[in-house]
């Protein structure tokens, strides 16, 4: 049952993402034009590393756990007691992060030196400077996190997801403002204030939702203890998750400088297709599936994960595809001005390659991942993430030799792919029939979809390329815009020629919804 309230959802906060990940590679682009990949954009990159991987930790997981726990007391008509004990696990909370902040700020200097200790020593004191202003980026973080698992757990998801743009603006406006002042610290000092930003935008939602600060610390409330032992499996898969992180850090901080920022622009593309749907479906898609998880309509859940599964291969697959086609002429559009030379163009598009090796199964494990949090399952995530971090350091040492960074993204992808594989092995135990027969013609379909769109995609940059080149940055745009053009025109021909049903299945809602804005419009007009 992928009904149409999942999917609107899911428009909605596409629609918001979309907006927040615009903005997002707008930021990347001014960062890449004001720094370059750099000695001091490597030392940025460190330094925000420790506090975001805190956050990851301690309030991803909290925000997975909002959600089932929240709906299990709704499911009950306890709504109110639900708001008081997350009263307590926000003063908790809040408490808990105040005190990492502070050990972190105190501590930056050591925890720099530990993440990327070949770094040069110059390099190093700079980072440690940058990390002491954006651990305060840690309490902002937390509770931007928090607040939007409570609003999504109320079904309130555009103001969520717009906090996000907020975020960016505030950094992009920082970077161009304060750069010439101060120069990386300014996008240090941006960073931290444009999480504060995204707090601020969720407050008036949050309490129209029904949510009333009280001064509680009550640990013994059954759901207050309850919500902490789900966190802490969940916190040890996502710091498990975060060592590929901390992996590529302390690695590439002895190739050559720039590999660390050259990882980080070209993650930041591979990661746009799944933050613009992917996230958004999970996002859309968690709460129902929660709600079915606590009434046992195993039919209901097996068919979203199923549809749900389908439509991201149907997204990321080809958008792998497009990326690995045109991964120069993009990262020349986006990135190459200011700081950011052809040396750097150079080493982007090596690691977009081989990210995009993996972005298929990177897109899988979001819908694979909240599967098990919807089950309360929390434990074997965990565990299988704990398998292929393994693999992706063995990996990383045996590739970085021959490729340097290249190595370090290509053993990332490796790795993603078989964690993606266990995750979804064990997932259908849980669901059985979740991988049936008709998975190898949809499989079959979309690989031929996306070999017609590589051809058009390639065909088009080929013709196109020598036409345009006198044009600058004109023809440059004009000739990515074609050539994704023509791709996702041939992608989606095929997709309809061969009657790939999820295609249709986004036609018809899509063509629903365009359908009751206009009657709402046309029905405000009389």
């Amino acid at each position: 049952m992928f009904g149409r309230t999942i999917f609107g959802a899911t428009l909605l906060i596409l629609f918001f993402n979309l907006l927040s990940r615009l903005l997002g590679l707008v930021r990347e682009m001014v960062i890449a034009h004001q720094f370059g990949v750099s000695a001091a954009t490597d030392a940025y990159l460190v330094a925000y590393t420790l506090p975001n991987v805190l956050f990851t930790i301690l309030t991803g997981a909290l925000a997975t756990v909002v959600v089932p726990v929240f709906n299990e007391y709704a499911v009950r008509g306890q709504r109110d007691e639900a708001w008081r004990l997350f009263s307590s696990v926000f003063n908790l909370v809040l408490v808990t992060l105040l005190g990492a902040t502070v050990l972190g700020i105190g501590l930056a200097p050591y925890l720099v030196k530990l993440l990327a200790p070949k770094l040069a020593p110059e390099v190093l004191a700079l980072a440690a400077e940058l990390a002491r202003i954006m651990f305060r980026v840690l309490v902002f973080s937390g509770l931007a996190t928090l607040f939007m698992g409570l609003l999504n757990a109320n079904n309130i998801f555009g103001v969520a997801a717009c906090s996000g743009s907020v975020n960016n603006l505030v950094i992009i406006g920082a970077t161009l403002a304060l750069s010439g002042l101060m120069g990386i610290h300014g996008l240090a000092w941006g960073t931290t204030a444009g999480m504060a930003a995204a707090v601020l935008v969720q407050l008036p939602a949050l309490r129209w939702a029904g949510f009333r600060y009280r001064p509680a610390f009550d640990w013994r409330h059954p759901g207050v203890r309850k919500v902490f032992y789900l966190v802490l499996p969940v916190a040890l898969a996502i710091s498990i998750n975060q060592i590929y992180i901390l992996i590529d850090r302390f690695l590439a901080s002895g190739l050559p400088e720039g590999s660390i920022a050259a990882l980080n622009f070209s993650n930041k593309l591979i990661q746009l297709p799944v933050n613009l749907f992917v996230l958004a479906l999970g996002t859309a898609v968690f709460p129902s599936l929660t709600r079915w998880v606590a009434e046992d309509k195993q039919r209901e859940t097996l068919d979203a994960v199923r549809r749900a599964l389908r439509l991201v291969f149907l997204i990321a697959v080809p958008s792998a595809v497009g990326l690995i086609i045109l991964r120069y002429p993009i990262v020349r559009l986006l990135f190459e001005r200011g700081a950011f030379d052809e040396r750097a163009t150079g080493m982007t598009a090596t690691a977009v390659l081989f990210y995009s090796l993996g972005l298929a199964a990177f897109a899988a494990n979001v819908i694979c991942t909240r599967s098990f949090y919807a089950f309360q399952d929390m434990r074997t995530p965990m565990r299988l993430t704990l398998v292929t971090v393994l693999l992706n350091l063995i990996l990383s040492l045996i590739l970085m030799r021959p490729l340097l960074h290249g190595g370090l993204a290509l053993a990332n992808a490796l790795a993603g792919i078989v964690n993606t594989f266990l995750l979804s092995r064990y997932l259908a135990r849980k669901l059985p029939g979740l991988w049936d027969a008709s998975w190898f013609r949809f499989a079959f379909d979309v690989a031929a979809a996306s070999a017609v769109m590589a051809v058009a995609s390639h065909a088009a940059n080929v013709v196109l390329e020598p036409r345009l080149a006198a044009f600058g940055d004109l023809g440059l745009a004009l000739l990515v815009g074609c050539a994704i053009l023509a791709g996702v025109a041939a992608y989606l021909g095929a997709c309809f020629v061969l009657r790939v049903e999820e295609t249709g299945l986004v036609t018809r809602r899509v063509a629903g919804l365009l359908a009751g804005i206009r009657g709402g419009i046309a029905g405000r007009g009389r």
